[in-house]
């Protein structure tokens, strides 16, 4: 990747502590989430592993405030909206939309400036610095329809580097793409953890989690786990886990296998 030049140490609210008590979430009075209890970690790495259907999504949503629990309650710590940055799946993304790759990472100011705040000498800058730090330069003016699917997800983290938030929301990021492109954006992941900001990242990749995420949220719909990775990624929590699907009538395929995932991926 290009030279990367990240936000300063994060610190205030934007890095509090994230408390769910009890909490269910769910879209059109159909709970996807069941009275999940637990605290993020200011600062904490954390990956939501679980089957298809098992309420990954739902919670980030719900944790970046796009929808509200149905039951329970979600404490911030203070911490404002324009504090939680959210990378949503690339699927969900319209390609056909005639936008460059510059202004598509722009994007990320509006919460800073507003749908009419101008963009400044300083925004001009923290974007092009965000295009070179995921290795996109000479990019800037090729419309998003034109990427590749790696070359999209570089453009979705900018866009994160610009938001600048201390918690940082990633759903299903490292889906499709090659290895070289999944280790630079961990790369950016360990470096905005280093900079005290918090980041959850929805993921079915056992592998890459054991390597990766320190913390675990292992869930189908109920929590199965929550704590070490080491500890969630069990043969025991897994097949309960293939366990809770069956149970909510959710996929039973925990996780897309491939040749390079460890026989107890489900």
């Amino acid at each position: 990747m290009g030279r990367r030049l990240l936000g300063a140490a994060v610190t205030g609210p934007g890095v509090a502590a994230i408390a769910l008590e009890n909490v269910t979430l769910g879209y059109d009075r159909r709970p996807a989430v069941h009275h999940l209890s637990g605290v993020i970690a200011a600062g904490e790495l954390l990956a939501v592993c679980g089957p298809n259907g098992g309420g990954k999504s739902t919670l980030l949503n719900g944790l970046a405030g796009l929808i509200a629990p149905m039951g329970g309650r979600i404490g911030r710590g203070g911490a404002a909206a324009r504090d939680f940055a959210y990378l949503p799946q690339a699927a969900q993304l319209d390609r056909a939309f005639p936008i460059s790759v510059a202004d598509f990472v722009a994007l990320g100011a509006l919460r800073r400036k507003g749908i009419f705040g101008r963009i400044d000498q300083a925004e001009s800058d923290r974007v092009a610095n965000a295009v070179a730090a995921v290795g996109l330069e000479g990019f800037e003016t090729r419309v998003i329809g034109e990427l590749s699917g790696g070359q999209l997800q570089r453009a979705l983290f900018a866009r994160l580097m610009v938001e600048d938030g201390g918690v940082i929301l990633l759903d299903e990021p490292f889906g499709a793409i090659d290895a070289a492109t999944t280790d630079d954006l961990l790369a950016l992941v360990a470096a905005w953890r280093a900079e005290g900001r918090t980041v959850v990242a929805a993921l079915h990749e056992l592998d890459l989690v054991r390597r990766a995420f320190p913390k675990t949220l292992l869930l189908a719909r109920e929590a199965i786990f929550w704590g070490d990775t080491e500890k969630a990624l069990t043969p025991g929590n897994l097949a309960a886990a293939r366990a809770m699907a069956r149970a909510h009538q959710a996929d039973a395929a925990f996780c897309q296998r491939d040749e390079s995932e460890p026989a107890d991926a489900l």
